[in-house]
């Protein structure tokens, strides 16, 4: 299809809507029965499951992704059930693809391991593949979280995080480009295309227009503390990097943010749109808002312009009630409310039947 605004219409100056840790299956009714004996609150917070990637794209709309990854460089390390054992339930069953070594996706270690996508590589081909058959989507972001969080461990079985260093921050990269070939992934060194540092190129000459990105994919890295610095480490402004680091303004590699509040930090995602950054907001989170049927965290994320909305409910659990997030429209992607020029219509964004209708 072609879209007449493809020459004039930027990467940062469209809405979308993408989930949050996207591989996630609630955790079985017997563990989220004992789980709530010892903190309701965590309990409700993982009571939510997504499609299958493919469907989330294909059928829900999303053009964001989130996948939390997990090191284990020499396989077999989350294989352990133990925690099952020591409760007296039934283990969910082993993935025989977690014996291998590689990266591996799921929430926290232990208790909430269900994915529907076990290793971040099966991830990413389902990303990759959707694309390659739907070229004409505006570009998806994929935003990576490395965990390293250790859990409390007074009964002695849970497996715990192996730190990210530098080895496995390479390895994260490897894997991304051991799916997607070097055209069909935008990165770092595409937008800074020869300028002194990559804000300097969002901020002085933009982000490229949609018709030089359509049906890319482009990786952002969630984290903000240390493991964020060794990514950036040895990599000026992330040459040669394959994600994009939410980094403050002024920092040679700022080009991303990531500001979930859009209640509190609406003002402050307005400014960093209109400056020319892309931003990452969240309309919901922990199943709170669904319970509660609360939208005014979700009304506030597509008004602040931020370009990726990201929530737990692109359609609503008949078990929580009806609380769903869409964009006006429904549509997959439209004009960003803060940012896009006069007369831009969602249509010119992505076609309406792109999603599979």
């Amino acid at each position: 299809m072609v879209h007449p605004l493809d020459d004039e219409l930027r990467l940062d100056q469209v809405q979308v809507l993408g989930t949050h840790n996207s591989y996630h299956v609630e955790p079985s009714a017997a563990l989220a029965e004992v789980l709530a004996e010892f903190d309701a609150t965590l309990a409700a917070s993982l009571a939510y499951t997504h499609r299958p990637i493919t469907e989330q794209l294909e059928v829900l709309g999303m053009r964001q992704l989130e996948l939390d990854v997990f090191a284990d460089p020499l396989g077999g390390r989350w294989t352990s059930r133990a925690l099952f054992d020591a409760l007296g339930l039934e283990a969910t069953p082993v993935p025989p693809v977690l014996e291998q070594p590689g990266l591996k996706v799921f929430h926290v270690q232990d208790i909430d391991m269900t994915s529907t996508c076990p290793t971040f590589v099966s991830c990413l081909v389902q990303v990759r593949d959707w694309s390659l058959a739907n070229p004409d989507h505006v570009p998806v972001l994929v935003l990576v979280e490395a965990k390293v969080g250790a859990i409390p461990d007074p009964l002695g079985v849970f497996t715990q995080p192996l730190p990210f260093g530098a080895a496995a921050l390479d390895q994260l990269d490897a894997e991304i480009r051991s799916v997607f070939a070097a055209d069909h992934l935008l990165t770092p060194d595409d937008v800074r295309d020869g300028a002194a540092t990559l804000e300097a190129a969002v901020l002085a000459d933009g982000w490229p227009t949609l018709g030089e990105v359509r049906g890319r994919v482009l990786f952002a890295l969630d984290n903000t503390d240390a493991t964020r610095q060794r990514y950036a480490k040895g990599h000026p402004s992330l040459t040669g990097r394959v994600l994009f680091t939410s980094a403050e303004p002024g920092r040679p590699e700022a080009a991303f943010r990531k500001l979930n509040d859009p209640v509190a930090d609406g003002p402050a995602i307005a400014a960093a749109v209109r400056a020319g950054y892309l931003v990452r907001t969240r309309a919901d989170g922990d199943t709170v808002q669904a319970r509660t049927g609360d939208r005014s965290m979700a009304d506030a994320a597509l008004a602040s312009g931020a370009q990726y909305v990201s929530t737990d409910f692109p359609e609503p659990d008949p078990d929580l009630g009806e609380y769903v997030v869409t964009l006006p429209g429904g549509t997959a992607a439209r004009c960003n409310p803060v940012s896009t020029p006069p007369g831009c219509r969602s249509a010119d964004v992505e076609a309406p039947d792109a999603r599979g209708r």
